[in-house]
């Protein structure tokens, strides 16, 4: 299935990080590892940005937002965000002038792109069209989320066992758990795709930290009370490369060098 198909036909893109506690707490901590390391008022270039939920508050933040997306839908539902404009493309072949933009978003596109080539082609457009000095934050999948996630539920059946140990080792998801087939990654090795891109200063972050299944688990009417706790273990497991990897969702933040674009 394509992803305009998919996400033509499947659950509501608008509202995937707020209908479950572990979408609540994954658009909290983005937003805040985004802030914390977003120049003041920048150029960002929002690539895979769906429908717009995170252009929306970077808009109100003050910064200039353009998304792209390979979804047409997406792209019209964005462009009516105040302050954000919108245009359908793929992150492999962007077009935007060179170093036209002081932040670069990729928050969906690396996991869609199955092969490591797609891959690196989508981080050298992302570099290409980065000014000298501004900055990557790339989103990755955790190998782990499946293991974690229906361990936590109670649906590690015999039946999937296989299937949940093939992403693991190996990082090819084949929608077991109801997402298209995908590539999930390691920590080690979103930042070693970031690097090879020619990126500087990579650091990769746990997005949700350890608690987020447990969080599914208690449901959205314990939310309120438990996510204060979830985002506190979400920073003090972001101190350690051995928790790191426990998150739902992996982000790569890295700055682009001042040599010219990696080949």
């Amino acid at each position: 299935m394509d992803l305009a198909t998919h996400y033509g036909t499947g659950p509501a893109e608008h509202d995937r990080l707020s209908r479950t506690p572990h979408g609540r707490l994954e658009y909290l901590r983005t937003r805040a590892l985004l802030r914390r390391s977003l120049p003041g008022r920048a150029r960002v270039l929002d690539v895979g940005g769906g429908t717009g939920v995170h252009a929306a508050w970077l808009a109100a933040d003050g910064h200039t937002v353009h998304l792209v997306d390979v979804v047409p839908d997406h792209v019209a539902q964005a462009a009516m965000l105040p302050g954000v404009t919108a245009e359908v493309g793929d992150a492999r072949r962007l077009s935007a002038p060179d170093a036209s933009f002081d932040a670069v978003l990729l928050l969906g596109p690396l996991y869609h792109l199955v092969e490591p080539a797609d891959r690196a082609r989508a981080l050298g457009e992302a570099r290409r069209v980065l000014r000298p000095g501004g900055l990557l934050a790339a989103a990755g999948i955790s190998r782990y989320l499946s293991l974690l996630e229906t361990s936590a539920a109670g649906t590690l059946t015999e039946d999937r066992v296989d299937a949940v140990r093939a992403v693991v080792e190996t990082g090819a998801y084949d929608g077991h758990v109801g997402f298209v087939p995908s590539h999930w990654h390691t920590a080690r090795e979103l930042g070693d795709e970031v690097s090879a891109a020619g990126f500087l200063e990579v650091r990769v972050h746990g997005v949700e930290g350890p608690a987020w299944a447990a969080l599914d688990t208690a449901g959205l009417e314990r939310f309120d009370g438990l996510v204060a706790g979830a985002l506190r273990a979400a920073e003090i497991a972001d101190g350690d490369g051995r928790l790191v990897d426990f998150s739902a969702h992996l982000l790569g933040v890295a700055l682009r060098g001042f040599s010219p674009a990696a080949v």
